[in-house]
């Protein structure tokens, strides 16, 4: 089995690195991913400028553009023959509601999609994106993303859809569960925020908490 494995959050990140270890016990992994952190990216493409994509160890490459790059690059380049499955991620933070619009997570996935691969995007959800995530929040992540990949592999998905994974971080939470779900509404507080540099200018700085998460 050959898994194109990519994210948004750079290929350094320790969700892409656990997963990729994980993962590669069990199929041969290509990883593709931005080569810094590209958050919030979504389905978009680099058409202005050429790409580059950096070859950092066998089946490990770096590209200098957006998750959408990644794969369109791998597919027509750098593989030799179409993924078996597309995984993104592992994000750290959750992909959910209207946010799956902005993601490059699961940007990457759509991307895998339109090819005709079976996609899946995995995402730790949290209260909200957390700099000191426990390795064995992403080791447990990993190990549900690979039952979905054997589901996934065994059954196949409809045409057109992809699955988008949210795994609960949390040391009382049983992955052997999981449920369908339908994406929901998240309403943030606080979307921009104003200052002033040291020149007097303003800058806007766009984040926000979440209110409300629900139907």
């Amino acid at each position: 089995m050959l898994i194109l494995l990519s994210n948004d959050d750079g290929y350094t990140a320790n969700g892409l690195l656990t997963l990729r270890k994980h993962l590669s016990k069990y199929a041969r992994v290509v990883t593709v991913a931005p080569d810094r952190d590209r958050s919030g990216a979504s389905h978009s493409l680099t058409v202005t400028r050429p790409l580059r994509a950096k070859k950092i160890e066998k089946d490990y490459y770096a590209v200098d553009g957006t998750p959408t790059d990644c794969v369109m690059i791998a597919v027509y380049k750098l593989l030799k023959r179409m993924p078996d499955m597309v995984v993104s991620g592992i994000n750290c933070g959750a992909n959910m509601g209207e946010d799956v619009t902005y993601s490059g997570t699961v940007a990457a996935a759509i991307e895998g999609t339109l090819f005709g691969i079976p996609s899946i995007a995995v995402s730790l959800t949290g209260m909200g994106r957390l700099n000191h995530i426990d390795q064995k929040e992403y080791l447990k992540a990993a190990k549900f993303a690979y039952k979905a990949i054997k589901k996934v592999e065994k059954e196949g998905l409809p045409e057109g859809v992809l699955l988008n994974i949210n795994v609960p971080m949390g040391a009382k939470v049983d992955v052997r569960k999981y449920a369908i779900t339908q994406l929901g509404k998240r309403v943030y507080d606080d979307v921009i925020t104003e200052k002033s540099d040291p020149r007097g200018a303003n800058y806007y700085w766009i984040g926000g908490t979440v209110r409300i998460t629900g139907k």
